[in-house]
């Protein structure tokens, strides 16, 4: 009598370990082509999931069916039935180890090609120009509103055609399904030019929307189309003339008909934003777009000059939300542009953006006008509340998401602030502000050289962007490298206060012994201040660098007074400023920190 075979003896016979590999690895080549093939067909993330989650529950089935049945000339059948001297067992296992060599060997080629592509995909680039994206990535729901024409013969009627491209692009961005680029990133592009696949690598978008607009008196004419850069095919146009009455119908209009050519998925929430109409007066709209066109030149004359469109829209329509988020708009960032003490300005702004939230609590850019006012009066955790909502409201906003990160980053919260500047700059990806505002975060979270190469790339874009060179003396002097600092700081000219230029440079004397040139600087500063506003906060860091305490936390309480407590950058809020950190044992100073998370109010 013959002995019976182990169970492992057995398990070797039907070929079950040989099925379990086979399994194993056809399963993993299945995982492999759909991690490639559905972001093709933008897929949801959750069907490469469910696709894992049968491979893991077909693994058992597998092994039970290998055991139980047998593949023989005549077909499948249960191995129970199978004569010992008539099974082929051995050789369907020489096959399976054949057909799961070559599989395996398939299944290791794409996961290297996947490996490859995601560094190449993931890798700091080296040189000049703003990063680009992928284009096997690009979302084909995403799209850039390039200038518009004025064809008007009246060249001062500019500021209607670029009012008109900013509330078409405005109303797309409502859409949390698309990706709309904000207007600074392509303002640098002409209306139809000619190298439209490089733009719409440079925004990272799938769609260009090309348009002009011509105003004669109560007439207008809006022609538009929506373009494919990569094919040049023209996916929709259409020409629209109305009277000026009726030019919101026409913007809702044109927005309601790109989301739908992009296929965009729309709440009904999203439809009632994108027809509302902001107001019932046409004169009043035209005052906006006015102090719009204004407010974006941002000098001082042109901030002055759109308050006064703004309060004159204002006059004429008592109940139009985003005048009143304009008029707040100018209070928070003249401070920036005016030699005078912040904390005039900060009511005048938290009243004015109180105001267009009261009247329109669903517009994005009247929450995000008083969170920027909030943020300015120190008053960060209700700023931040007011910045996620206006970003709940519009997901593509992307100066909510960089003021939200530049708020995070002055709480010392580098992580959360990296993720919004990320966002703004994917929305935004030619603005210098962002990129900068970005290179800040990275220096502040100790990633010197990532932070060194993303500012250098704004530099690149603009030599004479007097911010990024400001920011780059913050890396060099992280860096210690403090003669090349002091070099960068003296570059902004007049686009940096000239009181925190030199406050900056007096730091870097001081710790290198040079009191003596240090406080030349501060006594400079001083008398300085008795004829022109110089900054409490800028003398409050000197005086921390020579290692007198007293005075700096005195001037420091005074500039929490006179709400001049920068924050941006790495000589931002105390939370984050190295320049104070003689003083971070001291209860007095613990007690201004307090101030900025609300908990000493």
């Amino acid at each position: 009598m013959s002995e019976k075979p182990s169970f492992f003896a057995e398990l070797k016979r039907r070929n079950v370990y040989k099925v379990a590999v086979a399994y194993a690895v056809v399963g993993w080549l299945f995982i492999q082509i759909a991690s490639i093939v559905l972001p093709t067909f933008h897929a949801p993330e959750w069907t490469l999931q469910a696709i894992i989650a049968l491979v893991v529950i077909g693994f058992p089935a597998a092994l039970i069916f290998s055991w139980a049945f047998e593949i023989t000339p005549e077909g499948i059948v249960r191995e129970s039935e199978v004569e010992p001297n008539k099974s082929i067992a051995r050789r369907t296992g020489r096959k399976i180890v054949a057909i799961t060599a070559v599989l395996a060997v398939i299944a290791a080629g794409l996961f290297v090609f996947q490996v490859v592509r995601s560094r190449s995909t993931n890798a700091p680039r080296q040189g000049a120009g703003p990063a680009r994206t992928d284009p096997a990535i690009i979302s084909s729901k995403s799209i850039a509103v390039l200038p518009f024409d004025n064809l008007s013969r009246d060249p001062d009627n500019a500021y209607f055609a670029e009012g008109v491209q900013d509330e078409i692009l405005t109303r797309l961005a409502k859409v949390a399904d698309l990706k709309v680029i904000a207007r600074t990133s392509t303002q640098k592009f002409k209306s139809a030019p000619e190298d439209l696949p490089d733009i719409a690598k440079q925004l990272g978008v799938a769609n260009i929307l090309e348009g002009s607009v011509q105003k004669a008196k109560d007439q207008v004419r809006v022609n538009v189309q929506l373009i494919n850069p990569a094919t040049s095919a023209h996916l929709w146009g259409e020409t629209y003339d109305r009277k000026l009455t009726d030019i919101f119908a026409v913007e809702s209009e044109i927005a309601e008909t790109i989301a739908d050519s992009l296929q965009a998925k729309l709440t009904g929430s999203e439809k009632l934003a994108m027809a509302k109409k902001p107001t019932e007066n046409p004169e009043a709209y035209e005052l906006y777009l006015k102090g719009r066109f204004s407010w974006n030149r941002r000098t001082e004359e042109n901030l002055k000059q759109a308050l006064n469109y703004f309060q004159q829209a204002i006059a004429k329509d008592p109940a139009y939300a985003l005048a009143y988020a304009g008029v707040a708009d100018c209070y928070s960032v003249l401070p920036l542009y005016v030699e005078d003490i912040p904390n005039k300005y900060i009511p005048l702004s938290l009243a004015a953006a109180r105001r267009a939230v009261e009247l329109d609590d669903k517009l994005a850019e009247a929450h995000t006008s008083l969170a920027n006012a909030l943020v300015a009066d120190l008053q960060l955790s209700a700023g931040e509340a007011e910045f996620k909502q206006a970003i709940a409201l519009n997901p593509n906003y992307a100066t909510a998401h960089q003021w939200l990160g530049q708020c995070f980053q002055t709480q010392g919260r580098f992580d959360e602030a990296l993720v919004e500047l990320q966002r703004a700059r994917e929305l935004d990806p030619l603005s210098l502000i962002i990129n900068s505002a970005l290179a800040s975060v990275l220096d502040c979270a100790g990633r010197y050289d990532e932070a060194r190469l993303q500012i250098q790339r704004v530099i690149d874009l603009d030599a004479n962007f007097g911010v990024a060179q400001f920011f780059l003396g913050q890396i060099l002097e992280d860096q210690g490298r403090l003669d090349e600092a002091i070099a960068a700081y003296l570059k902004p000219q007049n686009a940096v206060p000239h009181d925190a230029v030199q406050a900056l440079i007096a730091c870097i004397y001081a710790r290198t012994g040079r009191s003596a040139d240090a406080r030349k600087i501060l006594n400079d500063l001083v008398n300085e201040s008795r004829y022109a506003y110089v900054s409490s906060y800028a003398l409050a860091e000197i005086n921390a660098a020579l290692g007198d305490k007293d005075e700096a936390l005195r001037l420091l309480e005074k500039s929490f007074d006179e709400r001049n407590v920068p924050l941006a950058g790495n000589d931002g809020s105390p939370k984050i400023n190295k320049r104070f950190d003689s003083l971070r044992s001291d209860p007095r100073f613990q007690k201004l920190l307090a101030k900025l998370t609300g908990e000493a109010r």
